[in-house]
């Protein structure tokens, strides 16, 4: 038996018998279903649109397998105004209707009615309940989330025998309360498991339903999936439109905005758009938790509660008023909370992907997207400056972790600037800190590809555009070395002008690096060992002068191997080579280089093992492992007269590699 109350759409009750059935949630309906039968008050919670109404649904409608067999249902939908006890007043209409009268009025000494949480009137005599009990379904309390609470708890003394179950973006708090928490469906597809992800069943099944008959290209539609993250309510709507555009170009026009989803003849009003289903969460927001949040879509990734006080802080918001404003904000499913409970790092934080586009219009429209994305601009340089330091100090894992960690927002804070929607100056100083990210962590590509971007947007003379011209040679080398060479040639002057030795050394080490790949030994020697003695140990900002011993004694070793070894026993004793394991790698594979080439071979494999193993321990830096497993593979091979090593074999200095092959910078660049 169903009860509904009067202003209830049976539409929205009977869409699960027409073929709208539950796509991805058969353990979640399982879950709820023992839940419902073992507890008296369960509540379903989930972020907006993740299907929270219809799992209810589903876990109480047929089979009855539970101890009720009267379901009454009660929906704060659309429409309805927030009155003074208005839920209450409905939900006593629907027990009574159900053949469960209960007066909820309270009443206080002078008789007059009180507030919700006052007690309630015991002394209505109760009739019995109907035959196999009743179950009362408080669907999408939301806005009445506080009177929601008060009731429940009157309801659970005056009627014990009677079963409520909540649907709410967040739990009521209640002591006896069963939580269960309903998250997007998996973008993914199970390991061992066969066809498509759960999301993507339920994108092809709903526009299956609305007869789109293609076939979907499977990489489109789980780029589409990936960018709903898994949001049932966004599914739907993207499945609308899958009449008027390809799967691809659905998936373009995902990445620019998804707050313009639409559906015509949504099952509830709010959900005609992605932008009226959040925007309905943002009216239950108070002050406070409407700027943190419009201010909160500057981040593109995760991040911590101190970044986020450092960015949404203002005149009109106190730091003190943003955790709690944070807390709120998970509580409704707008935040997602990252890591384990109880963890000892510190907790972060990731904006569901619609929230942001949703923040990022507020957000303009408040007019404060300059002073939010300079405050994230600010907060990010200082994050870069950070990891470059840890580098620098010996805590070389720990700078390629917090780069890792922040490597969304660096790229946002690149990327603003590249397009010129951005501040240049920060961004540039940003690359400049990440330099041992692009060289020595393989992405020399991506950082050419920023720093060519970027170059054009800043004053020729500043000291920054020099720095950035030299970072741009050296990740280019391996690729472009005409560029790089036109780019050197600016960046000298202006080193020389300003009197940067550190920068000098630099430049000459990158003119090492091109004499060098075009197997011009003598000049290659000359400049690295300029680089050497010209950079200061501990200058930041660049390789140490370890790295340019390291690639001298490389070159050294083909004609003199005796002077090589006295290289890079010179490399290994500099003051800043104990904390940089990148460069004591590169220093062992040249003294074991030069063991070899001076007959040592069984000393040369000793050691570079043992600098294999301390490359691990320490630093995770791709292409020196790579050279020492090369350099350890190449010994053990069958070697030509003589002992030397194979024709195949080519001794390595630090050259950076990495990333998407790039086309060639246009010569203009380098000479703007």
């Amino acid at each position: 038996m169903w009860t509904r109350g009067e202003e209830d759409e049976a539409r929205f009750v009977d869409c699960l018998r027409d073929g709208h059935a539950l796509v991805g949630r058969d353990a979640e309906l399982a879950e709820l279903r023992s839940a419902v039968s073992g507890h008296p008050l369960v509540t379903v919670t989930g972020a907006v649109g993740t299907g929270k109404s219809r799992l209810a649904l589903a876990a109480v409608t047929s089979p009855l397998d539970g101890p009720w067999r009267t379901v009454v249902r009660v929906r704060w939908h659309d429409g309805v105004p927030v009155g003074r006890r208005a839920l209450t007043a409905r939900v006593a209409r629907a027990l009574s209707g159900a053949g469960l009268p209960w007066d909820p009025v309270a009443r206080t000494g002078a008789g007059t009615s009180t507030g919700v949480g006052a007690r309630t009137d015991l002394a209505v005599p109760a009739r019995t309940l109907p035959a196999g009990g009743v179950l009362l379904l408080l669907d999408d309390v939301d806005p009445v989330h506080t009177e929601c609470i008060g009731l429940v708890q009157a309801l659970r003394m005056a009627r014990p025998a009677v079963r409520i179950l909540v649907t709410a973006r967040r739990p009521l708090g209640l002591g006896d309360e069963k939580v269960v928490g309903l998250a997007p469906l998996p973008v993914d597809t199970a390991p061992g498991r066969a066809g498509s992800s759960p999301a993507a069943e339920l994108l092809v099944a709903r526009a299956r339903e609305r007869g789109w008959s293609e076939e979907p290209d499977p990489a489109a539609l789980a780029r589409v999936c990936r960018l709903l993250e898994g949001v049932p309510l966004a599914l739907e709507l993207a499945a609308g439109r899958l009449g008027e555009w390809t799967m691809e170009e659905l998936a373009a026009h995902l990445e620019a905005g998804q707050c313009r989803l639409a559906d015509p003849a949504p099952l509830l009003l709010r959900h005609r758009t992605l932008r009226t289903s959040l925007g309905a969460v943002h009216a239950l927001c108070e002050p406070a938790q409407r700027r943190v949040w419009r201010r909160l879509s500057a981040f593109a990734g995760s991040f911590t509660e101190a970044a986020a006080v450092f960015v949404c802080a203002g005149s009109d918001l106190a730091p003190h008023e943003v955790p709690p404003a944070l807390a709120m904000l998970s509580a409704t499913g707008v935040l997602r909370t990252l890591g384990e409970a109880g963890a000892v790092s510190l907790p972060r934080y990731r904006m569901a992907r619609a929230a942001r586009d949703f923040g990022t219009e507020r957000l303009a429209a408040a007019g404060e997207r300059p002073t939010t994305w300079e405050r994230h601009a600010a907060h990010f340089r200082g994050v870069a400056a950070v990891a470059e330091t840890l580098w620098s100090t010996g805590l070389q894992r720990q700078a390629l972790q917090t780069v890792q960690d922040e490597h969304d927002d660096l790229m946002a804070l690149v990327h603003r600037a590249g397009d010129g929607t951005g501040h240049a100056g920060p961004s540039l100083e940003t690359m400049l800190h990440l330099w041992f990210w692009w060289a020595v962590h393989d992405h020399a590509r991506e950082g050419s590809d920023h720093l060519h971007a970027l170059l054009p947007r800043l004053p020729a003379d500043s000291r920054l555009v020099a720095r950035g011209r030299w970072l741009a040679a050296w990740l280019s080398t391996a690729w472009d070395p005409r560029t790089a060479h036109e780019l050197l040639s600016l960046a000298w002057p202006a080193a020389v002008l300003a009197g940067d030795d550190a920068l000098l050394g630099r430049i000459a080490h990158v003119h090492g690096t091109l004499a060098w790949q075009r197997q011009d030994l003598e000049s290659a020697a000359a400049y690295y060992r300029q680089a050497a003695d010209t950079t200061a140990g501990g200058a930041p900002g660049g390789p140490s002068p370890t790295v340019s011993l390291a690639a001298l004694a490389v070159v050294q070793a083909h004609r003199t191997p005796t002077a090589a070894a006295r290289t890079a026993r010179r490399a290994l004793a500099q003051p800043d080579c104990a904390n940089d394991a990148w460069a004591t790698a590169l220093a062992h594979y040249a003294r074991a280089f030069a063991d070899h080439r001076a007959g040592h071979t069984g000393r040369a494999r000793h050691r570079a093992r043992r600098a294999l193993a301390d490359l691990e321990a320490r630093v995770d830096a791709p292409q020196a492992r790579r050279a020492l497993r090369l350099l350890l593979t190449s010994f053990d091979l069958a070697t030509t007269a003589a002992g030397a090593l194979s024709p195949q074999h080519r001794p390595h200095v630090p050259v950076p590699r990495g990333g998407a092959q790039s086309p060639p910078a246009p010569a203009g660049l380098a000479q703007r």
